[in-house]
């Protein structure tokens, strides 16, 4: 889902070589992702178990990289990927709310991402395909997003900004991915003459979630200083997506809304999305690798690593403590 948007960021800008380089890199990862969804979807069923939000996170991923693809002129492709999107949000969505936790508030963000990565779509091939239904549809999932948004912040605890692990994000990241349904939305809307009344609401709604969007992004930045959570952990994957799509959503809300100043934004944020998604990748790799390193080093009987002469020193010095404590223990 992060290598999609930071691919239609780069794309935004006219950085084809490196969106198409992380677009194979999404297609890959998104064909991965849907075996292991499908499995864990089973095992739930079977468990009887509740189905998380975070499961919508194939909703959005699959609707990011559908919107990836339209924008290359795939629509076929595209469609295929929005028709995906939605059976998955229709079977996911009520069970997610069902089972939403407001002690995991971060993991209810999902349920506006997801709906708004689908109006998102939406909108971009119902204008391309000259669907006005389509358009009402991403009219509709647009103000379900919205709902729904309010319906998740009102469960995010504040103290997630400084204890979250990465995930955290998503609450602004929510509001920008908003910002960019919006602004497909308005096009779509403007373009297939579907009343210009709906298209001068939208813009007013625009306004105000980018204007929110954008003070979450200060409080967000704000926290990472305060707060630095510089090692790496999976859930940073879940800081890359809200970063990439600022960077998406300042694209096409300076360009619908005509402000120069938020299109200049995005240049420049593009590149952190870049830098952020390479650091997070290579925290992948290493943490990935290091297991693999000591596992060799227990073959060979040498450590590469600290870890392995940490343990072998604390086990020999918890022996020779308990050695020294027997005699007086007598």
């Amino acid at each position: 889902m992060g290598t999609g948007i930071v691919s239609i960021a780069l794309a935004r800008d006219g950085r084809e070589a490196l969106s198409s380089a992380l677009l194979a890199v999404a297609g890959i990862v998104w064909v991965a992702a849907a075996v292991l969804l499908l499995a864990s979807v089973w095992t739930s069923r079977r468990c009887a178990r509740g189905i998380s939000p975070l499961a919508l996170t194939s909703v959005a991923a699959t609707a990011v990289l559908g919107s990836s693809l339209a924008g290359r002129g795939w629509d076929s492709l595209a469609l295929a990927l929005l028709a995906i999107a939605a059976a998955l949000w229709l079977t996911l969505i009520v069970p997610a709310l069902r089972s939403s936790d407001p002690s995991r508030s971060t993991a209810a963000l999902m349920l506006p991402v997801a709906t708004q990565a689908l109006a998102t779509v939406c909108a971009e091939l119902g204008a391309i395909e000259s669907l006005r239904w389509l358009v009402l549809v991403a009219l509709a999932a647009f103000a379900a997003g919205l709902a729904l948004y309010a319906f998740a912040i009102a469960r995010f605890a504040l103290r997630q900004l400084v204890v979250a692990r990465g995930e955290h994000w998503v609450a602004g990241g929510a509001l920008a991915v908003s910002s960019l349904a919006a602004s497909r939305t308005i096009g779509a809307a403007e373009r297939l003459g579907i009343g210009a009344d709906v298209a001068t609401a939208l813009k007013v709604t625009l306004v105000a979630v980018s204007i929110a969007a954008f003070a979450w992004l200060a409080v967000l930045i704000v926290a990472e200083l305060l707060a630095p959570r510089l090692r790496y952990d999976a859930q940073r994957w879940s800081t890359v997506f809200p970063i990439g799509m600022y960077a998406a959503c300042g694209f096409a809300t300076g360009a619908t809304l005509h402000v120069s100043a938020i299109t200049e934004f995005a240049r420049v944020w593009v590149w952190v999305a870049l830098a952020v998604w390479v650091t997070t990748l290579a925290g992948a790799v290493r943490a990935a690798a290091s297991p693999r390193r000591i596992a060799r080093a227990h073959r060979r009987g040498s450590a590469p690593t600290g870890l392995h002469s940490a343990r072998r020193s604390a086990s020999w010095g918890g022996r020779r403590d308990r050695r020294r404590t027997r005699p007086s223990a007598r």
